[in-house]
């Protein structure tokens, strides 16, 4: 069990920070900060489950606080201004 959390960690970790540095647009990037939760919470309970790793476990607390934070800026509500920006610049583009 220690094995699969570990390594789902790791990968999902990998995978997310490609797809932020592709930044294909915000609901991407967004959805990998889902997954950057996701490796996040099982880098935590690997660090502290496993003997001497507790400090992966309170990096990856920092990180998880990190991630959800970047969840809750690309994929949580919209301010109502933003989109009507959005809007008239096409209007006027």
């Amino acid at each position: 069990m220690l094995d699969i959390l570990e390594w789902y960690g790791a990968i999902a970790a990998v995978i997310a920070a490609l797809v932020v540095a592709t930044n294909v647009n915000a609901r991407v990037t967004g959805w990998a900060f889902v997954l950057f939760v996701t490796s996040s919470l099982a880098l935590t309970a690997w660090g502290f489950l496993s003997e001497d790793a507790s400090g992966i476990g309170w990096q990856n607390i920092a990180l998880l606080l990190i991630n959800l934070w970047g969840v809750y800026r690309y994929l949580g509500p919209r301010k109502g201004g933003e989109e009507e920006s959005a809007k008239t610049a096409e209007e006027a583009g």
